[in-house]
C-alpha cells in the first residue's frame, strides 16, 4: 500500500514535468501548477478551482493534457471542485460557479465618475493619443493593448479616468502598486484562481504604473498572462508607465515586445497654454494664470497644487489674488528667471549628460547631440549671439556653434523625434 503511494506521488510529479516541457513557463506557473493532480485506478484526475479556469484550461491546454496522459497510459478526467467527474467542455464561463473560492480588492479606489475627455487640455502634440484613448472607450478599436507613456504630471492617469467613465460594460481600473499588493494577498489567502477570474471578467482592464510591476517576477508573470488572454478574448487593455515599451527597466524582452504588440502613444507634458487653461478652469483670474503659467514647472501635479493653494487662500481670506499675492504666496513653487546657465543645467538633466561633460572634450555621438542640441535650444529661446552662447556650453567657439545649428537643422528634416524634443525644449526655455 505505500510503495502504491509512492509510486502514485511519483507519477504525479512526473506528468507534471511533463507538462511544463510542452507549455511556457508563465502558462504553467499560472494554470497547471494549482491543479490537484491524482492518479486513480489508470485515471488522470485533474481538479480546478473554478469553472472559468476550467474552461480556458480545457481550451488551452487539454490537448497538451490528454496527450501527457496517454503518453503513461492514462485517460485524463478534467473536472471542477473535489468532484471527480468529467465537466462538457461547452458550459459557458461563470467565474466561481462552485463558491470554493471569492476575492473582493481590499482597497477599492475613489473615482471621480464626473471626469470626461474634457479635462484634459489638448493640444497638437496630445491631440493622437487622446483620439486613441477615446477610440479605445467607444469600444470600437482594433488595437489593444493601448500603451500610453509620459512623464510624471503630464496627464495619464487623468486619461485613464477619462477611458474608465466613458466605456461601456465593466471596467477594471488599478496601479501597478495595487496590482502587486492585491496578487500577492491572493497567494497568502490561496485565492489566486478567484483574482484572476476577477480580473479577466471586464470589457476593459486598465493598469496605471506598469513600471511598478519591476523585479517582481511570479506578479509580472501573471500580469502577462493577463494581457494575453483579455487581448484573445477581445477585450481593452489600456496601460500606462513612465517610458516607452522598450525603456522599462525590469522587463525582459519577451515583455516588452507584448506591451509593444498594440499601440504605443505618448503624452506630451502641459505647455504653457495648457497650465494657464487649468488654472482658469480652477477659478483663477486669466491675467494671473497666464503670468503664473510661464513660472511653473511643466507637471500637472504642481499646476493642481497651485490652483489649490490660490482656491485655499481666496476662502480663507476672503480677498482676490493678484500676482504680487500669487508671487509671496507661491515663492517655494515659482521658478525665478531663466538664466542661460540655469537653462544648460536644465537641459543636461533633461537629456541625461552631466553639466561637466557637456563643458569638457569628450565626443561620444550621444554627448555631441546633446550639446549641439542645447546650443540650437539657446539660440531659439535667448537673444545671446553665437559666441555668447559657445560660453555656456564650454567655452565654444562662434564657428563651432554655427556648426552646431547647422548639423541639427539637417537632423530635424528628418528625424521627427528630436524635432519635437527641441521644440519642447524651447519652450521650457523661453
Amino acid at each position: 500500500m505505500q510503495m502504491t503511494a509512492t509510486k502514485q506521488m511519483i507519477n504525479v510529479d512526473v506528468i507534471k514535468g511533463a507538462v511544463a516541457e510542452k507549455i511556457d513557463a508563465a502558462g504553467f506557473t499560472s494554470w497547471i501548477a494549482p491543479i490537484n493532480f491524482e492518479i486513480e485506478n489508470d485515471v488522470l484526475n485533474c481538479g480546478v478551482q473554478n469553472q472559468f479556469s476550467f474552461n480556458y484550461v480545457m481550451s488551452a491546454y487539454g490537448n497538451v493534457l490528454r496527450s501527457v496522459a496517454e503518453t503513461f497510459g492514462l485517460t485524463l478526467n478534467l473536472f471542477v471542485g473535489s468532484a471527480k467527474r468529467t465537466v462538457v467542455a461547452n458550459v459557458a464561463p461563470v467565474a466561481n460557479d462552485n463558491n470554493t473560492q471569492s476575492f473582493t480588492p481590499a482597497v477599492v479606489a475613489q473615482s471621480n465618475n464626473s471626469i470626461a475627455f474634457d479635462s484634459f487640455v489638448a493640444t497638437d502634440d496630445n491631440i493622437f493619443v487622446l483620439s486613441a484613448c477615446k477610440k479605445i472607450a467607444s469600444g470600437a478599436a482594433a488595437f489593444s493593448p493601448l500603451y500610453v507613456h509620459g512623464a510624471a504630471g503630464c496627464g495619464k492617469s487623468l486619461l485613464m479616468e477619462c477611458v474608465k467613465n466613458a466605456s461601456n460594460g465593466r471596467v477594471i481600473m488599478m496601479n501597478g502598486g495595487q496590482f502587486v499588493a492585491e496578487f500577492t494577498r491572493s497567494l497568502h489567502d490561496r485565492t489566486v484562481f478567484a483574482f484572476k477570474d476577477y480580473c479577466r471578467n471586464c470589457d476593459t482592464f486598465i493598469l496605471d504604473d506598469v513600471q511598478s510591476l519591476a523585479g517582481k517576477k511570479a506578479t509580472m508573470d501573471e500580469f502577462l498572462q493577463l494581457v494575453v488572454d483579455l487581448k484573445a478574448a477581445g477585450k481593452n487593455v489600456v496601460l500606462t508607465a513612465n517610458v516607452a515599451p522598450n525603456s522599462l527597466t525590469g522587463f525582459d524582452r519577451r515583455a516588452q515586445s507584448l506591451l509593444a504588440s498594440g499601440l504605443v502613444a505618448d503624452v506630451v507634458a502641459p505647455n504653457a497654454h495648457v497650465k494657464s487653461v487649468l488654472l482658469r478652469r480652477a477659478g483663477v483670474n486669466a491675467n494671473v494664470a497666464e503670468q503664473l503659467a510661464v513660472r511653473i514647472a511643466n507637471d500637472g501635479h504642481l499646476v493642481a497644487g497651485v490652483a489649490t493653494k490660490i482656491k485655499a487662500y481666496t476662502e480663507l481670506m476672503g480677498t482676490a489674488v493678484d500676482m504680487d499675492v500669487a508671487t509671496r504666496l507661491l515663492a517655494d513653487t515659482l521658478q525665478r528667471a531663466k538664466t542661460p546657465l540655469a537653462m544648460v543645467k536644465n537641459m543636461c538633466e533633461k537629456l541625461g549628460v552631466s553639466y561637466d561633460a557637456v563643458c569638457g572634450s569628450g565626443r561620444s555621438r550621444n554627448l555631441v547631440l546633446a550639446r549641439q542640441t542645447m546650443m540650437v535650444v539657446l539660440k531659439n529661446a535667448t537673444g545671446l549671439s553665437l559666441a555668447e552662447i559657445g560660453n555656456y556650453v564650454g567655452g565654444r567657439d562662434h564657428a563651432t556653434v554655427l556648426y552646431a545649428v547647422r548639423q541639427i537643422e539637417k537632423q530635424k528634416a528628418t528625424d521627427l523625434v528630436l524635432s519635437a524634443q527641441i521644440q519642447q525644449l524651447i519652450e521650457e526655455c523661453r
